[in-house]
């Protein structure tokens, strides 16, 4: 048992002794935020959900961190300057997932789009198409203006086509223009939703945390559950928290409260294994405009290129995936605006999907729906004593923004004030992260002459777990370092045994699917996996049986929801494509 484990553990049988003052049910970012937000200010919370922590809606973003570009044609400017402004702080509070991302924007046309602009700004249910440099330079110039709050990011650039096509050669020459701006992308949102929950534990001892967890049943003013392993508990909240994304109506209906608050849309993305496309980006991600008007994005990510994403209305979370048609999509898309490369199936290594807990809307198209969110309360009853507030819409972008105003509610309800803001307090691994790369360079020589590891892998893990990377390599293990994963070579068994034993690993799937990007990254082959599963199995006390129906369930989720069968075969590919297009930030 490890000294996290054991102290959670502790918690949970000293419960029935604790007044619970909220219960938070859905792990997700925007749960994950508010159970941090509160816990910092003394709030006893219980944060609960029915799967690992950042599973759901949260693992399936377009990974960008971004102020809505786009926003600005429905007019959401506070969508766009609380945008801008969470996105400048994240770069400072999770540098260790989150970084820069200068974009690209091929502009086809001088004038095209500015009347349909306006009448989109002016409650028009149709979206505006072919926008034209001048609509984009506006564009550009109000972002600029909305994110100068802690600006990090310089501001955007015009180029001519000329200087375009020689700054993005594989662009199509149909182009007059573009315009380079900044956003951000963030390289692990799983693991920052666990460093979340993780920030929270530790900033009261009287926060709970519990994955795989059922709801099970909702009596006067009782909340019971039933945990993975068996046992059972029962709270008696002041208030609950219903932040299930797109379950959120579902889960009122659980609690007696029905609700018809969610109309989610579907987004998805694939991962192309194209080294040529990735050296073309050059680190850029292109913003760009697919021939029926949708917005599509390409970018590099981990060695791989990112596509994205469609926009559908759907309401099955539970069983979204990248359909065919949407694979076809993306192809022609990427193929129209890059004609120079070619792309095919042959390049798709992973794709997956996600639900947008969007509100319940009747615009006529999924993209004018609004990204903004909202917290309605649902009060009290005689048999149930304690408020429902629903946590609907919102962005990754925005968790933080959107959990302050909720956790002001909730102390407001609780007649309790607020101790301290979430504004600059840095998550998980960014703690005590080097603030330029003078003080990271002496970091990494202070780690490797004290645990004589190398530098450049001391700067990999930096990357990849923060300043919680010094935690690993001290980690006390009967794995090493320099023991590597099979097709993996740049993750260790120390790391894994690690994350099984200190980050409450429940199944195999979390391990590669969250707590790590062996999967989206394409370095999750067979062999690895059994190495995988043979240090959790050590951990974790499973048996013969229980590893080889883990195993089986990795493999059925990649096939059926990322469109990969795994083999032993995938190891050369990964190798390969890491060579040609060089190291990636993994």
């Amino acid at each position: 048992m490890t000294d996290i484990a054991a102290d959670l553990k502790q918690r949970f049988a000293t419960l029935p002794d604790k007044d619970i003052d909220v219960v938070i049910l859905g792990a997700g970012v925007n749960g994950a935020g508010l159970f941090r937000d509160l816990a910092a200010q003394g709030i006893n919370c219980l944060i609960v959900d029915k799967a690992d922590f950042g599973s759901g809606t949260s693992a399936a973003p377009s990974r960008l961190i971004h102020g809505g570009l786009k926003y600005l044609e429905t007019g959401e400017f506070g969508l766009v300057a609380q945008s801008t402004l969470e996105r400048n702080l994240l770069l400072q509070n999770a540098p260790h997932c989150v970084e820069a991302l200068p974009t690209f924007i091929p502009i086809f046309s001088w004038t095209r789009g500015i009347w349909a602009a306006l009448r989109t700004l002016t409650g028009s249910t149709t979206a505006p198409r072919s926008r034209g440099a001048v609509l984009i330079k506006i564009g550009l110039a109000l972002y600029d203006f909305f994110g100068s709050r802690n600006r990090v990011m310089p501001r955007h650039r015009f180029i001519l086509k000329k200087r375009a096509l020689k700054e993005m050669p594989y662009v199509t020459p149909d182009i007059v223009a573009g315009g380079i701006y900044y956003d951000a992308k963030i390289s692990r949102p799983e693991r920052l939703v666990y460093e979340l929950v993780m920030d929270g534990l530790q900033a009261n001892k009287n926060a709970l945390a519990a994955n795989f967890t059922t709801l099970t049943s909702s009596v006067e003013g009782r909340l019971s559950f039933s945990r993975a392993d068996g046992t059972t508990f029962s709270v008696a909240p002041k208030l609950v928290v219903n932040a299930a994304g797109p379950w959120i109506d579902r889960v009122n209906d659980a609690l007696g409260a029905p609700s018809r608050l969610i109309g989610g849309t579907k987004g998805s993305h694939i991962l192309l294994d194209h080294p040529e496309l990735v050296r073309g980006l050059n680190g850029h991600m292109i913003y760009f405009e697919a021939d029926d008007g949708r917005i599509c994005l390409v970018y590099s990510y981990l060695g791989l290129a990112l596509v994205g994403s469609t926009d559908i209305p759907s309401d099955d979370p539970d069983n979204v995936r990248c359909e065919e048609p949407e694979i076809d999509y993306f192809l022609e898309s990427v193929q129209s605006l890059l004609p120079g490369l070619r792309f095919g199936r042959d390049q798709v290594v992973y794709s997956y999907s996600g639900i947008r807990p969007l509100p319940a809307s009747d615009a006529s198209s999924p993209g004018l729906i609004s990204r903004d969110h909202s917290a309605p309360v649902i009060e009290p009853q005689s048999d149930r004593p304690f408020a429902i507030v629903s946590l609907v819409g919102g962005k990754w972008t925005t968790f933080r923004g959107f959990a302050e105003e909720v956790a002001d509610l909730v102390l407001q309800r609780l007649n309790r004030t607020r101790s301290q803001s979430t504004k600059h307090l840095a998550i998980g691994g960014g703690h005590d992260f080097p603030a330029n790369s003078t003080a990271r360079g002496e970091w990494v020589r202070a780690v490797a002459k004290r645990t004589g590891a190398a530098p450049g892998r001391i700067d990999q893990l930096l990357s990849r777990y923060g300043t919680t990377a010094t935690a690993i390599l001290d980690y006390p293990s009967a794995h090493t370092d320099a023991a590597r994963l099979a097709g993996a070579p740049h993750y260790s068994a120390l790391e894994i045994d690690w994350i099984v034993r200190q980050e409450f690993v429940i199944h195999l799937s979390d391990v590669v699917f969250r707590r790590t990007t062996l999967a989206i990254e394409g370095a999750l082959t067979m062999q690895g996996l059994r190495d995988i599963g043979a240090i959790a199995a050590e951990a974790l006390g499973w048996t013969e049986q229980r590893l080889a129906a883990e195993i089986e369930d990795v493999t059925a989720i990649m096939s059926k929801f990322h469109g990969r069968r795994l083999d032993d075969a995938a190891a050369h590919l990964f190798s390969e494509a890491r060579t040609t297009a060089g190291p990636a930030s993994g």
